[in-house]
């Protein structure tokens, strides 16, 4: 009797293992096929850079975080910005289709953003980074600040610290690299410790229990778009290790709008923080709860000033442009 139920549970797990793995690889090949038909890819200097091009109206540069794309680009151009506005959003270097070199910099990849604007025959555009988006953001505006019309950082690191707090969320940034190294462990982890997941992303147990069921579908959707993660995985290291800007923000120009919840535990409030300290007549628009999914969490309150700060400084066409 023993040996029969213990051959019949082996059967159900393989059984359970096949089914699942079943699983895995029909949704491998839909994402695999979602991002290679998104993307333009154009040569330049600093290697291949993927981007989409979508809508009308004034043209924002829109800067993914880790694990991200030009996909997440544009879910984070859906929530920010709606649809009143024409986007361009590039994957960063070692995401997606996008070349990772051994030697690059964030200086590099804010030198890709000219390169791209060139190619596309944009003059000047208005720039919406989110979380590791930021130090090639600030770099942009800081290196070229006459193609920056307005800057609007989204829970956004620029800074470093020797903070405990920092040392937590350093190793929260090093347990996600490890993930993104295969497609395999991403997607499972993700799928069958979802919650878990949202808490590695910078969520506390409180604002994941506050989520509607519009906002939990929001932010699924984010982890969902990091697959194929091993097609991320170089971007995500870079990430992790690059040097942050630091005190070169100075150097920014541009009307900066700066939102961060004070509870993200991904990237610290204390980036907000020495953003609006360092940065010229930047403001900062702060959240007691949200943590770094705080532009779902305080969606609506984000997507007006956001909208408000980018319309307020475009620049209006002069008779020297149209001539």
């Amino acid at each position: 009797m023993l040996k029969y139920i213990l051959l019949t549970t082996v059967a159900v797990l393989i059984v359970a293992v096949i089914f699942v793995f079943a699983v895995y690889r029909a949704e491998m090949m839909r994402e695999y096929e979602r991002v290679r038909a998104g993307g333009t890819v154009i040569p330049s200097p600093y290697g291949d850079i993927e981007y989409t091009e979508r809508g009308s109206g004034p043209t924002v540069l829109v800067i993914h975080g880790s694990g991200g794309g030009y996909d997440q680009g544009e879910l984070i151009a859906h929530v920010v910005l709606g649809e009143d506005f024409r986007w361009i959003t590039p994957s960063r270097f070692g995401y997606l289709r996008s070349t990772f070199r051994e030697d690059a910099s964030w200086d590099d990849q804010a030198h890709a953003y000219q390169y791209l604007l060139d190619h596309l025959g944009i003059d000047r555009v208005a720039v919406v980074a989110m979380s590791h988006g930021g130090p090639s953001a600030v770099l942009f505006a800081a290196l070229h600040p006459e193609r920056v019309s307005s800057l609007t950082l989204v829970s956004c690191g620029v800074a470093s610290s020797s903070s405990l707090d920092q040392a937590q969320a350093d190793r929260k940034g090093k347990i996600l690299t490890s993930v993104f190294k295969f497609d395999l462990p991403y997607w499972t982890i993700s799928k069958l410790a979802r919650r878990q997941f949202m808490e590695l992303m910078g969520a506390s147990d409180a604002v994941i229990a506050s989520l509607t069921p519009a906002q939990r579908s929001l932010v699924e959707r984010i982890i969902d778009y990091m697959n194929p993660a091993s097609l991320r995985s170089a971007g995500v290291v870079f990430d992790n290790k690059g040097m942050l800007p630091g005190e070169r923000i100075a150097a920014i120009t541009a009307p900066t709008l700066i939102f961060h919840a004070v509870d993200d535990t991904l990237q610290l409030y204390h980036n907000a923080e020495f953003s609006v300290s360092t940065i010229p007549h930047a403001k900062l628009v702060s959240f007691k709860r949200g943590g770094h999914v705080v532009m779902i969490v305080e969606q609506s309150t984000i997507r007006a000033a956001a909208q408000e700060h980018i319309l307020n400084h475009i620049r209006r066409p002069s008779a020297a442009d149209s001539g």
